[in-house]
Order: structure tokens, then sequence, then C-alpha cells
């Protein structure tokens, strides 16, 4: 029972951790954090299972990853306040061509950052941006200035980048 109890407290804090970390998504992770997420599986393998190599130990701390994940989906789908909670929520970064630069700061981006992520979007300049938002994954939509009505082309659509 206490690999049950471990495996619980392990998901907790893997949760923290990768809300502490921020709104990076896989291919926009640092090397450090892809060096710091790679190492924490063996990490967590030591601190739940100590030296219980058993399949019964390993099919129960996947047991209990797979049922407190399944079960915060549930919450998240019952309860959508959670979800502001164990996702956070959209933030907007640009406003007007404008950057936000304390929200920027705040969320641990930079406008290198932001202009890259801009630039794969074909924008050339912050000015020609109405509107951008760092989603809860990590990814930033971008809204061109002039795009109000929500009919422009694929290329003007607010995209993930």
């Amino acid at each position: 029972m206490e690999i049950v109890y471990r495996a619980a407290a392990m998901f907790v804090f893997l949760w923290i951790v990768t809300r502490i970390v921020g709104r990076s998504t896989l291919g926009e992770l640092s090397t450090f954090e892809l060096i710091l997420f790679v190492t924490l599986g063996d990490m967590v393998q030591q601190a739940v299972t100590q030296q219980d190599y058993s399949f019964t130990g390993g099919i129960l701390t996947i047991s209990v990853f797979t049922l407190l994940t399944v079960g915060l989906s549930w919450i998240n789908a019952r309860w959508p306040k959670v979800r502001t909670v164990t996702h956070g929520v959209p933030v907007v970064i640009v406003q007007g061509g404008d950057p936000l630069l304390d929200v920027m700061k705040h969320e641990r981006l930079s406008l290198d950052d932001l202009m890259a992520a801009a630039r794969q979007q074909g924008f050339e300049r912050f000015s020609d941006i109405r509107l951008a938002v760092l989603e809860a994954n990590g990814q930033i939509a971008f809204l061109r200035k002039g795009d109000r009505d929500g009919e422009s082309g694929a290329a003007e659509r607010p995209t993930a980048g």
C-alpha cells in the first residue's frame, strides 16, 4: 500500500513541477527543461518504488498515475472553474500592436521569443498584430490587425505558434 501513497504523492509533485516550469510545449523546451523532464522519469521510479522492481509494483505505480490522470480529467470536465487551476488560463501578451511587457515578464517570455513566434506566423512587426494570446498549452495565437470579422484567409486566422 505504501507504493500507492508514494505514487499519489509523486503525481502531485510532478503536476506542481510542470506548472512551475511554465507553459512551454515539447518543441519549445529549453535544453535544461528537456533534461529535467527526461531524468524525472528515472527519479520518479526510484522514489515511488524504492527498490521494488516487481511486476506488481510497476502495475500499482502506473495504475495510480493513470487513475489520477483520468480523475483530474473528469474533475476538469465536471467543474470548469477547476481547470483554471489545473491547466491555467490564456493570457493576452500583445494588444493593439504593443507587447505587454509586465505580463510577458510574469510569464517568463522574452521579446525575442515572441518575435520568433510572430515571424513563424508571417508577422514582420508587432504593429501588425492586433492581439496575441499565450494559450494555456504554451502556444501563441495571433490575430492580425484588420481581421475582426473572422473571415480572413487561413494564413490570417488565429494559429498556434
